[in-house]
Parts: C-alpha cells; sequence; structure tokens
C-alpha cells in the first residue's frame, strides 16, 4: 500500500486535467450563449469559495496556523494570477479561438514552470528534465505551427459550424492564453512558497476563490454598469457554471496538494494532458477536425512528459538516499553512551 502511495499525485492530477478537458468544451458552449467572461468568473469562483469554506472548516481547524497579513497578502496575489487574470486570458483565447488550440497551449506550462524552478544539472536525473523540456517544446511547437493533413471527413455543415474566428481574433486570443499560461506557470511557483508558510489547501484555496470573486465582480461592474449581464438565461448555463465553479474548488485543492507533494514542475509537466483530452472529446462528439500534426505533436508532448516523470522519480529517490546516508553520517559522529570517555578511564586506573 506504501508502494502504491506515490501514484495518489499522478492519479489525482490526471483526474483534474480531466476535469479541465470537459470544462474548456463546456466553457465554449457557456461563451457561444453570450454569458460575460467577468460574470462567469465571479460566479464560479464565488460557487468554489462556498463549497470549500465548510470544508476547510472541520478538515484543518485542528491543524491550521494563524492566518497572518502575509498569507493574506500571498492568497490576494495567487488569486489574481492563477484566478482572476488566468480565467479571464483563458476564456478570451478560448473564445477566439477553439477549445482545442486553447488546450493546447497549456503545453507551454510545463517549460515555463522549469525554467522558474531551480534544476540541478549534475545529475542525470536534472539533464533529463532539461530534455524532457526541450522535448516538450517540440512537441508544443509542432501542434501549433504544423497542421498537417486532416485525419476525419466531416459534413460541409459540420465543417461550417467548427469553422475558426477571424485572422485578427485567432492573434488575439493566441496572444491571451500565452499571457494566460505565463500566469499559470507563476501560480505553481507562488503556490509552492504558500503551501510552506500555509499548509492547507481547502483553506488557502477557500480564501483565494473568496478574493478571486471580489476581484472579477469589482472589474465587472466597473467596466459594465448593466444588470442584464448576471441575467443566466439556461438551465445549461447554470449546470455549466456550478460544474465549474464545485470542480474548479476541488482542483485547486488538488493542484496545491500535488505542488507541496511533488513540486510545481512535476505538478505542470501533466497540463499536456488536457490537450489531449479535449481532442478526445472534441472529434467525435463536437466534430472538430484533428490533424496530423496534433497527432504527431500529442505524441511528442507525452514522450517529453514521460521523461519528466522519470527524471523526478529518481531525483526524489536520490533526496531520499542522501538524507539517509545524513542520518546514517550524525549517528556515527555522536559518542557511545555505554562506552566510558576517556576522563573516566583514567579515573578508573588511577583508583
Amino acid at each position: 500500500m506504501k508502494s502504491f502511495s506515490k501514484w495518489y499525485p499522478v492519479i489525482a492530477l490526471i483526474v483534474i486535467d480531466l476535469y479541465f478537458a470537459i470544462n474548456n468544451i463546456l466553457l465554449k458552449k457557456l461563451l457561444s450563449d453570450g454569458v460575460n467572461r467577468l460574470v462567469f468568473i465571479t460566479y464560479r469562483q464565488s460557487i468554489a469559495s462556498i463549497f470549500l469554506f465548510p470544508l476547510a472548516y472541520f478538515l484543518e481547524r485542528r491543524s491550521r496556523p494563524n492566518t497572518t497579513l502575509t498569507i493574506l497578502c500571498y492568497l490576494f496575489l495567487s488569486a489574481i494570477i492563477g484566478s482572476t487574470l488566468f480565467q479571464y486570458l483563458c476564456l478570451l483565447g478560448i473564445e477566439y479561438t477553439s477549445a482545442t488550440f486553447a488546450s493546447g497551449f497549456l503545453n507551454m506550462v510545463p517549460v515555463m514552470t522549469f525554467y522558474l524552478e531551480s534544476v540541478n544539472i549534475k545529475y542525470n536525473s536534472g539533464r533529463v528534465k532539461v530534455v524532457g523540456a526541450l522535448v516538450c517544446i517540440g512537441g508544443t511547437t509542432l501542434l501549433l505551427v504544423y497542421k498537417g493533413m486532416p485525419l476525419f471527413q466531416f459534413t460541409d455543415t459540420q465543417q461550417q459550424f467548427t469553422k475558426l474566428s477571424s485572422t485578427k481574433k485567432w492573434k488575439i486570443g493566441s496572444v491571451a492564453l500565452f499571457v494566460g499560461n505565463m500566469c499559470w506557470s507563476f501560480w505553481y511557483i507562488l503556490q509552492a512558497k504558500i503551501g510552506k508558510i500555509y499548509p492547507c489547501p481547502y483553506s488557502s484555496t477557500a480564501i483565494m476563490a473568496f478574493f478571486s470573486t471580489i476581484q472579477a465582480a469589482i472589474l465587472s461592474f466597473s467596466i459594465h454598469r448593466d444588470l442584464s449581464i448576471w441575467i443566466l438565461n439556461g438551465k445549461a448555463d447554470i449546470l455549466i457554471i456550478l460544474y465549474g465553479g464545485i470542480g474548479t474548488g476541488l482542483s485547486f485543492v488538488g493542484m496545491s496538494w500535488c505542488v507541496k507533494k511533488k513540486g510545481p514542475f512535476f505538478t505542470a509537466a501533466f497540463s499536456p494532458l488536457v490537450q489531449i483530452m479535449v481532442a478526445m472529446f472534441d472529434v467525435p462528439i463536437l466534430h472538430e477536425q484533428l490533424h496530423l500534426g496534433s497527432l504527431i505533436g500529442s505524441i511528442v508532448v507525452i514522450v517529453g512528459l514521460y521523461l519528466v516523470l522519470w527524471a523526478k522519480d529518481r531525483e526524489a529517490k536520490r533526496q531520499e538516499q542522501e538524507l539517509v546516508q545524513q542520518i546514517e553520517e550524525v549517528k556515527d559522529q555522536e559518542p557511545d553512551k555505554d562506552m566510558p570517555t576517556p576522563h573516566v578511564l583514567n579515573q578508573r586506573v588511577s583508583i
């Protein structure tokens, strides 16, 4: 059971990526219905905070440290970077491009996080990390640059339904996704710092969601004075927001826990799986075209991800061995309590 426990972060991240994949597809539908982006963020983050505050109270009330002003400042900054700004830019990117293309940009997150996290290249594990990051760069470049031949044939009506946005909107969406994923990478690094000084994932995520709710609401009221944008038009939109709110809260808790257990780079390395999962839903259900470049690029990304995971596992084993050696060295340096000291021996001889 103990050997299987090391796979808990892997399983958690795969489930989280599945949530994000489904969420990205639903968000495309929500935005096409005319729901305002800031309104959606406000609703989703408020639902997440309402859902998480009771869990945080009952699960962490005995282990939660004092919430100081420094911790609140970190959480407020985390809400800006990882919730409000990141979600707004990603929603803009999804609206102006497509769910598959937007998810493909998540492949850049491990590489950005790699440059933000220190890597020791003196060891093989560190060098393999570098190679894995470069492979991810190659796969991401292939996904975004090389389109290739279409792998499926759809009817003209379906092709018209999945027609891409104008060139201008496509460029704006691409820039928004790039900046948004930079924010996402910074959030992983910031979350590693928060996890050390405030090791309560439910509480930290609930407070962060609350801050994000306030931030998005203030921005929305500042930009849009029309109150009609807050009215949702259908049950489907309400269900999507509920799914996004509860899922966002739990996924942020899970990612915070994984960052604490395995580090920011390990957690970010699973981001490319979202693009693959979105394609699995988009092609058979929404009939979005899949091209040869996307298939090859996804395979390359998986190879890079495997290299990163292998390097991270070797690094963890090396650190564990070094810790054991340090403990043994400390034990060897300690004098044996049962053995008499030289001063005692001299006294015995004189007697």
